[in-house]
């Protein structure tokens, strides 16, 4: 068994020692997680063609077990987000999220989907897809090298290292509920700020009832002439 599955807690007899391994539920379960990630196959932008370039085999991210790109969110537990997200793309985004099936991950790829990039002022790009989902791993660059996307798969096998099935979301008792969906419109808009939208309306014309109200009760003004 691999080496990185054991864990020395007990005393093993000699005479045994090369059939016997001791280890933790965590570290198995963790362990098959981490070597059969399959990240979701789309891109959005230039960081894309990097992510492409990653899995030829100069760099070959199969090596981490990665390997099998899936065309389908039901059948994926990583997304790279790579690229540029416009205000356009960003609902598709949360909604295919929403259909991949727990554990599932999401690694921000590059400056335009970790805080929006030289783009970050414009009117049409998010800054930053954590707005909209939770980021497990953020790859720095513009766009960022096949290395670096490389570097930001094993940050993300090291975090799974790290989760115990007492903690993490999909064993808790309480269903996961899915994440709002955004709506374009004139601008994006927020699901889970639609209550703050609202008495934020509700109280604009409220005052400008009360300003007309006003304008009605004033006396007229008439001609001293």
């Amino acid at each position: 068994m691999s080496q990185d599955l054991t864990n020395p807690g007990y005393e093993i007899p000699p005479e045994i020692q090369n059939q016997v391994t001791i280890t933790t539920l965590d570290k198995i379960y963790n362990w098959g997680r981490r070597s059969s990630i399959w990240p979701m196959m789309f891109g959005l932008a230039c960081c894309a063609i990097e992510m492409i370039v990653t899995a030829t085999s100069r760099f070959d991210f199969g090596r981490f077990g990665m390997e099998i790109m899936r065309p389908s969110p039901r059948q994926a537990d990583l997304m790279i987000v790579a690229g540029t997200v416009t205000k356009k793309m960003i609902p598709q985004i949360v909604r295919l999220y929403n259909q991949m099936p727990e554990p599932k991950y999401v690694l921000a790829m590059g400056a335009c989907a970790s805080g929006g990039g030289p783009f970050k002022e414009g009117y049409n790009v998010v800054s930053g897809v954590d707005e909209f989902v939770p980021v497990d791993v953020y790859v720095a660059g513009c766009p960022p090298t096949p290395q670096a996307l490389l570097n930001g798969f094993i940050t993300l096998q090291k975090l799974i290292d790290t989760q115990s099935i007492k903690t993490v979301r999909w064993y808790r008792r309480e269903p996961v509920a899915p994440l709002p969906v955004p709506v374009l419109g004139p601008d994006i808009m927020y699901p889970q700020k639609y209550a703050e939208i609202r008495e934020y309306s509700l109280k604009k014309r409220q005052d400008q009832q009360t300003v007309a109200q006003q304008t009605l009760d004033q006396p007229p003004v008439t001609d001293a002439g």
